[in-house]
Order: C-alpha cells, then sequence, then structure tokens
C-alpha cells in the first residue's frame, strides 16, 4: 500500500496538539483512499477465473470457446491492473501491449508488454505503442477476446493523430488546453476528434472480436466516454463541440493549423465523425467501472467516521476553480466552528472530484496545492481544524508532490517567514509556498488515478 512519506513530518508542523490529531486523523484518511484505489486490489475483487469460467461482476466469458486472449490500454494505474490480470489469467493470454508512465515503478509481467510513454505531453513513444495495439486490436477475430485496462492519463499515454496531424501539433494543444483552465472532460472531447485510437476508433479496429474493458476512473461523475477519451466507447460528443471548446478558451487562433484543418473540415462533414451510439462495432464490448473517485472517497469518508468524527461525504463530484473551491471549504470550517453545521465537531468531511488550474504566473503548483493555498487565506487563527487535499496519482500538476496540507495556523506560520501568500496565490506559486513551511505531501508515484481527494476535519 502507497503511504505517504512525509507523514510525521506534516504532523510535526502542527502547533499545538489538537492540530496534530487533526492532522493525523486527515492524513490517515487519505492513505485509506489509496488503499481502496490500489488497482491491484480492485482487479483481483472484480476479475475472477474459475475451471474457464471468467467472471468480470456478474458476466461470464467462457474461455473454452476463445481463441486467443489480446490485452491492451495505458494509463497511470494500468501497469498494476496488467500485473493483477496476468496473476489470474497466467497462460490464457496470448498477447498484450500497454502504454505506462515513462519512469514509473516497474512491474512485473511477462506475457503483456508494458511500454513506457509519455506524459501528461504525448510523445513519440506513446504513439508507437497506440499504433502496436491498434495493429494487435486488428488482428482479433470474431472468436477472440480483447481486455481493456483503461485508466486516467491514458489520453496522454494513447496518443495516435489522426490523418496527417504532427505529434509536435499534438504536443502543442495539449499545453495549451492543459493550461487553459477547461475540464478534463472539454480537453478530452478535442483529443478524441484529434485522434485514430481515442473516441471509440479502438473498437472500431477490434470489431468482432469480444472486448471486455476494465475501467479505473478519475474523470468526475465517471462518464465513459470521457475516461482516457473513450477508445472503445460510442462519443457523445462531436467536431463542433471541439472548436466550441477551443472557442471559450479562446484558444482557436492559437491552435496549431493541422489540428485546425481536420476540425474545420469535421464541422463541414469532410473528416468522417468519431464511432456513435448504435454502431455495429459495440455490439460485443462491455465496459466495467471497477474503480472510482467514489469509491476511494467513501473509504477515506469511512475511515474518519470510524475514529469517531460526525462525518459526511461531500460530493465526487467536485470541480472549480481549485482556489475558489479552497475558498468554499475554509467557509464550510467556519460554519462548521460557528453553527455546527453541516456537522457538529468533531467533524470529518471528504470531497472528491477535479477542479481545474487557470494559470496566469509563471510559478510553480497544482490543484491541490492551490485548493490548500486558497483556503489558508481564509481560515486565519481557526485552531484544529485541517484542510488536506491530494491527487491520488500522487503527482500534483507539474511537480513532485501529491498535494498539501494546511491548518488554521498556516497563515501564522508564514507571515512568520515572511511569506505573502496573496503574491504566491497570485503566480500560481502554491509549490514554492508549501515547501518553505514543510506542508507539501509526498507520496511518490502511486501507481493508481482516481482524481482528487480533500479532507476535511475540525476537532
Amino acid at each position: 500500500m502507497t503511504k505517504i512519506r512525509n507523514k510525521e513530518e506534516l504532523m510535526n508542523n502542527a502547533k499545538s496538539p489538537c492540530d496534530r490529531k487533526a492532522r493525523k486523523l486527515a492524513l490517515d484518511s487519505l492513505e485509506t483512499a489509496l488503499e481502496a484505489a490500489d488497482p491491484r486490489f480492485i482487479i483481483r475483487s472484480k476479475v475472477k477465473l474459475k475451471e474457464n469460467l471468467l467472471t468480470v461482476y456478474k458476466h461470464r466469458f467462457d474461455l473454452r470457446k476463445t481463441k486467443n486472449i489480446f490485452v491492451v490500454g495505458g494509463g497511470k494505474a494500468s501497469g498494476f491492473m496488467a500485473e493483477a490480470l496476468e496473476a489470474i489469467l497466467q497462460n490464457h493470454i496470448t498477447d498484450g501491449i500497454l502504454n505506462v508512465p515513462r519512469a514509473d515503478a516497474h512491474y512485473r509481467t511477462q506475457r503483456i508488454k508494458l511500454r513506457d510513454a509519455g506524459h501528461p505531453v504525448p510523445d513519440e513513444a506513446g504513439v508507437e505503442g497506440a499504433r502496436r495495439m491498434l495493429n494487435l486490436a486488428g488482428q482479433a477475430d470474431e472468436n477472440d477476446l480483447i481486455i481493456c485496462l483503461i485508466s486516467g492519463g491514458g489520453s496522454s499515454l494513447m496518443p495516435l493523430p489522426r490523418d496527417e496531424i504532427p505529434l509536435q501539433d499534438l504536443r502543442i494543444i495539449t499545453e495549451l488546453l492543459l493550461r487553459s483552465g477547461a475540464t478534463i472532460t472539454e480537453i478530452n472531447t478535442v483529443r478524441k476528434h484529434i485522434s485514430n485510437f481515442k473516441g471509440g476508433w479502438l473498437a472500431k479496429e477490434a470489431y468482432p472480436s469480444t472486448v471486455v474493458n476494465l475501467i479505473l476512473s478519475d474523470v468526475v461523475g465517471d462518464p465513459l466516454d470521457s475516461i482516457a477519451s473513450g477508445p472503445t466507447v460510442p462519443d457523445s460528443t462531436t467536431f463542433q463541440d471541439s472548436i466550441n471548446v477551443l472557442r471559450t478558451y479562446t484558444l482557436l487562433e492559437k491552435t496549431p493549423q493541422s489540428i485546425r484543418k481536420i476540425l474545420l473540415d469535421g464541422m463541414e462533414g469532410r473528416v468522417l465523425e468519431t464511432p456513435k451510439a448504435g454502431d455495429v462495432a459495440f455490439r460485443k464490448v462491455h465496459n466495467f467501472i471497477v474503480g472510482s473517485n467514489r469509491s476511494a472517497s467513501l473509504a477515506a469518508h469511512n475511515k474518519l467516521r470510524n475514529t469517531g468524527l460526525n462525518t459526511l461525504l461531500l460530493t465526487s463530484y467536485m470541480e472549480g476553480e481549485a482556489r475558489q473551491v479552497g475558498r468554499m471549504f475554509a467557509a464550510i470550517i467556519r460554519e462548521i466552528v460557528t453553527f455546527g453545521k453541516p456537522v457538529q465537531k468533531p467533524a470529518g468531511i471528504v470531497s472528491g472530484g477535479e477542479t481545474t488550474v487557470t494559470v496566469v504566473g509563471k510559478g510553480t503548483g497544482g490543484r491541490n496545492q492551490e485548493i490548500a493555498l486558497g483556503a489558508a487565506l481564509k481560515m486565519d487563527r481557526i485552531e484544529s481544524a485541517v484542510i488536506a487535499s491530494m491527487n491520488t496519482d500522487g503527482i500534483d500538476g507539474p511537480t513532485d508532490a501529491a498535494g498539501a496540507l494546511m491548518d488554521g495556523n498556516t497563515m501564522l506560520r508564514s507571515q512568520e517567514r515572511g511569506l505573502d501568500a496573496e503574491e504566491f496565490l497570485l503566480h500560481n506559486d502554491s509549490y514554492t509556498f508549501f515547501s518553505k513551511l514543510g506542508d507539501l505531501i509526498f507520496t511518490g508515484s502511486t501507481g493508481t488515478n482516481v482524481g482528487d481527494i480533500s479532507v476535511i476535519v475540525v476537532i
């Protein structure tokens, strides 16, 4: 199980015994969320093999009638998913190819080949891996089974630019979208329409084989066609939707010409749309959400409840600008302290989802660090109250931290060090701010990804 590496240091930063206790409770619950999101545990609990009968939930697949089993996919959790699946199926697997994040943990597989690829910006290794997956799927016939292992990060890790789009142009649009403040669903709307792999194209190539898609969701609400940009799922979006996203974030004129041409031609009907619901390609596709932000958030919530706190799972649909979400969390704490609502002290509240950061400064940070900094500015001198927020993949934005923790004395400690919290927030420099306080959360790469989880504790 992945642990928070600097947990003791984070607890020692407390100014009082009550703050220390609140910090420990919050960090314990985050570790429990990571345990619940462990892909190995998830696959072992959801996928069973007994006497040539493969069971996923209540669906059964008779392997005596299956000629070949191919495994494809990608994402931040796909390496551990592959390990667990291979341990279950063993020699039943004919061949497999997955793209995993470069410099990630070293996984132990024999029949499934794991290829290092770039994330969050796609690279040539990712393109080659996606091309090989598509070729492998194209070899399958009606008596074959393709198992797709899909998790968050798959959109970047399985790039295959459409038509004549150069990889460099794909990299440019990815970076523009990631910095724009667009939601992951909006980003993936564009990605699907400039790919020969995403948006249902993998399923199109795999037909008429049977496809079992095991999905670890990092997208709010678990929309199948948005998770890893839905390579085996009917696409509910259009070229027009892609253009609308770019216009909303004033990116259309900055978009490389090759991409703009594909999208505009598609909108005019000169380029084929992504496969839609009703397409024959999806008749033998079975999609299973095996893990999600809600299941991890619920585990964190139950951990707090079992320690005797009055608890609330606020939402697993958390979205919006990160600093504003942080201010909302601070407002909830003030409501608890003043009125005992929405739950009385001692209180524990969990919120999951994925916020956004509109980058305007030149600092370093991530969504969860900016949540914590936004909250700190509204929580000065509130005793025994903590907010800890982290990305379950262990990488918050372009940093080596998973997130950050703050309490009612964060502003006091920063002022003692001569730090101007407002200035750090203005420059999107939350990483530097919390680094100077020693309140960044470090886990290293976790090998999973179900989005972000924030924990509020008031004792």
